[in-house]
Order: C-alpha cells, then sequence, then structure tokens
C-alpha cells in the first residue's frame, strides 16, 4: 500500500485540511496536513455523516495528529446547499463553502477534470487559502436558518411567474401556428378558444383544442399560487412588526419602488448581509466594473457579474422605474447630464444608475440616509392599492 505521508514535511499548526467533492451518489475526500504531504483520498457514499466521522478520525490517525487536532474543511456551493457547512460548524470544524466560479484555475493548457482531481486540487487550494493567500478564491456568505427560509416566497413567486409566462408563450405558439392572434389568457379564453375559427371557417382541430384547454388549466393553476403567495405577502408587509419588514416598509416609503422590488432587496440582500462599505455593497449583486489594461491597451469589460443574478435583474428595472418617478433626483439628474443624448448610452449608463442606487438605497436602509432630491411615498397606499403587476 501506498504510503500517504511524507515524514520529513510537518506542519507548524497541527492542523487537518479536509476538501468535499460532493456528488450525488458518493462524496470524494482529500485530506492532507501540509503542503508537499500527499493528499489521502477517500471515497464514501453521499451524506452518510458516521461515515464522515470515522474518515475524519482515520487521516487523524493515519497521519499523526491527536484526535483533537483542529480540522478546515471546505467545498463548493452548489445543489447540496448549506446543511453540510453548518453540520460541520456544529462539530466545531472550521468550514468554507466556496463559489466555484472563483476558483484559480491553470489556463495553459486544457485541465483534466475528474472528481478525484477536483478534490486533490480543492484541498491545496485550502491549504494555501489559511497560509494567508485569501484571493484564490471566494468564500460564500452563508445565511442563517431562518435568513434561508425567508427567501423561500419570492423565489418561489419568481419560479411560478416564469412557469406562467412559459404557459402564456406556448399557447401564443401553437395558436400562431394556425394562423390565429391569441388574445389575453385569462378566464374567458376557453370561450375564444369554441368560437376561434381558421383560415377557411373551420374550426379548431380537436387535438388541438384538447391540448391548448390543458394548457389553460395549468395556466390558471399556477394564476392562483401567483395570487395566493402576493395576497400573503401583502399581510405580512401589513401586519408583521420583524425588523425585516420594517425595511421593507422603509423602501415602499420611496416613490418609484414597488412591493417586488423591496421585497427582493431586503430578502436578498440587506436582511442578512451585513455590509462595511459601498464597495461590498457593489460587489455584491455584481455591478462593479472590470477593466483590462496591459501595456498601452486599456478597455473596460463591462460589469463583473459576479453577484446576485436576481438582484442585478431587479435593479436594472428599479434604475428605468427610479429614473421615470423620480427625475428631480441627484442619481437622475446626474444621468440626464451625463448619459441623457443617445440611446445607446442610455442603455450603458442604466448600469451605473443601478449600481449607485443600491448603493444609496443602502445607506437609506441602515444609516437612514435618504437619497438626496428624492421623493417620498406611503406605503399603506402602495400595499392597498398595487396592480396584478405589483411592481
Amino acid at each position: 500500500m501506498t504510503a500517504t505521508r511524507n515524514d520529513k514535511l510537518t506542519t507548524q499548526s497541527g492542523a487537518l485540511y479536509l476538501a468535499f467533492e460532493l456528488g450525488e451518489g458518493a462524496w470524494k475526500l482529500a485530506f492532507t496536513i501540509g503542503i508537499g504531504q500527499k493528499p489521502r483520498q477517500r471515497c464514501m457514499p453521499a451524506r452518510d455523516l458516521p461515515r464522515l466521522e470515522q474518515e475524519i478520525a482515520k487521516a487523524k490517525k493515519r497521519f499523526g495528529l491527536p484526535a483533537d487536532a483542529p480540522l478546515h474543511s471546505c467545498y463548493e456551493a452548489g445543489r447540496d446547499g448549506f446543511w453540510l457547512h453548518r453540520h460541520l460548524v456544529a462539530q466545531s470544524i472550521d468550514n468554507s463553502v466556496v463559489d466555484s466560479a472563483s476558483i484559480e484555475v491553470n489556463r495553459r493548457m486544457r485541465r483534466a477534470k475528474t472528481d478525484r482531481l477536483d478534490a486533490v486540487s480543492l484541498v491545496n487550494l485550502l491549504l494555501r487559502y489559511h497560509n494567508g493567500e485569501r484571493k484564490v478564491w471566494s468564500v460564500v456568505r452563508v445565511p442563517g436558518v431562518a435568513d434561508e427560509d425567508a427567501r423561500q416566497l419570492h423565489r418561489e413567486l419568481e419560479a411560478l411567474k416564469d412557469e406562467r409566462t412559459s404557459h402564456v408563450n406556448r399557447i401564443k405558439g401553437l395558436l400562431a401556428s394556425q394562423g390565429l392572434e391569441s388574445p389575453e389568457v385569462g378566464k374567458d379564453f376557453a370561450d375564444w378558444l369554441k368560437e376561434a375559427r381558421l383560415w377557411d371557417g373551420s374550426a379548431l382541430a380537436k387535438e388541438l383544442h384538447q391540448r391548448l384547454l390543458r394548457e389553460l388549466a395549468r395556466w390558471q393553476v399556477l394564476n392562483q399560487q401567483i395570487r395566493e403567495l402576493e395576497a400573503e405577502r401583502r399581510r405580512r408587509i401589513r401586519c408583521d412588526d420583524t425588523p425585516h419588514v420594517e425595511k421593507v416598509r422603509a423602501l415602499l416609503n420611496l416613490w418609484g419602488i414597488g412591493l417586488n422590488g423591496a421585497w427582493l432587496i431586503i430578502y436578498e440582500l440587506f436582511a442578512w448581509r451585513d455590509f462595511q462599505n459601498r464597495k461590498q455593497v457593489g460587489a455584491s449583486v455584481g455591478l462593479t466594473p472590470t477593466p483590462y489594461q496591459s501595456g498601452t491597451s486599456h478597455r473596460e469589460q463591462g460589469i463583473s457579474k459576479a453577484g446576485n443574478r436576481r438582484m442585478r435583474r431587479m435593479l436594472t428595472e428599479l434604475a428605468w422605474c427610479w429614473l421615470r418617478w423620480q427625475p428631480d433626483s441627484e442619481l437622475s439628474r446626474w444621468f440626464q447630464c451625463r448619459f441623457g443624448i443617445g440611446s445607446r448610452n442610455r442603455k450603458r449608463g442604466i448600469i451605473a444608475v443601478a449600481r449607485k442606487l443600491v448603493i444609496a438605497l443602502w445607506r437609506y436602509v441602515e444609516h437612514g440616509e435618504v437619497p438626496k432630491g428624492a421623493v417620498m411615498a406611503d406605503w399603506r397606499k402602495k400595499v392597498k392599492g398595487c396592480s396584478k403587476a405589483e411592481d
């Protein structure tokens, strides 16, 4: 059996380092105690926590470490979420959840990739990270259990709306294939289908008609669920006294920000993230610039897009709403002065508005600094008189 310990190489910390490569059916584990030490690799059934404890104990014994030696671990953020991180932290293990897109890779040639190689690469990067090289990857901020659970409502609502839109597009596509223009899908759509006539005056074919009715039935189920979730969200805004809902109301007091935007900004960003400065706020949503400069070559590559995509999409919409409903604010005047001429410049400048807007909203929510020139509103009127779009 090949030895996995080099007695000539020691580690001053006396700690064990562990990297997980998480799969659906099996996990790859890579252990080491220091740079230059060949990693000990093991494979175990996925989610078998007693087996994991045994493998950790065996690794400590194999490397000559005491049973109470500190353990540092890491794994890539993905489908398994944060439950494993919470288990490891409960076992007094220093764990890091890593953003897989931020991991340092060698671009010199085509890179071989297997679970075994990925586990070894991760554990080597973990060593470098704990030796002070903090830029080998980006560590994910793990939300608390309650904060993660609070995000379910608006994420489900977003998924249901996307699914509802797909059913509407499918209905319109099926009708367009027969030369018919679809009216708005609603409660009268089934009656319209009965009266619809093709180019030659004939009715819709039987199978197509039945398929359209089934699509309509699925649309109706989704529409009802969306209405229930929106009603639940309005009820919480009206009645709950939790600090997070208070922040939602504060954002709704700004003219131009609706229920969807205020709820998403708070529960995805400001409810559980503790930002120290404006740069952290911009970076968290991927709205920071990425300049490229080498010798005499200098160009701007656009925004990093390394943050929350939901927030990025919503902030772009809110930026346009801000320009429309807050035209006298300092931010809107800055945009008109710098990007007011030319549609191309306006589309480019709206990203800068979104970045400045999220920073201004952070200062408003956390420190009470109202954006300069902003017009205030009453959140109660917005909740009472919201439309179907509720934005």
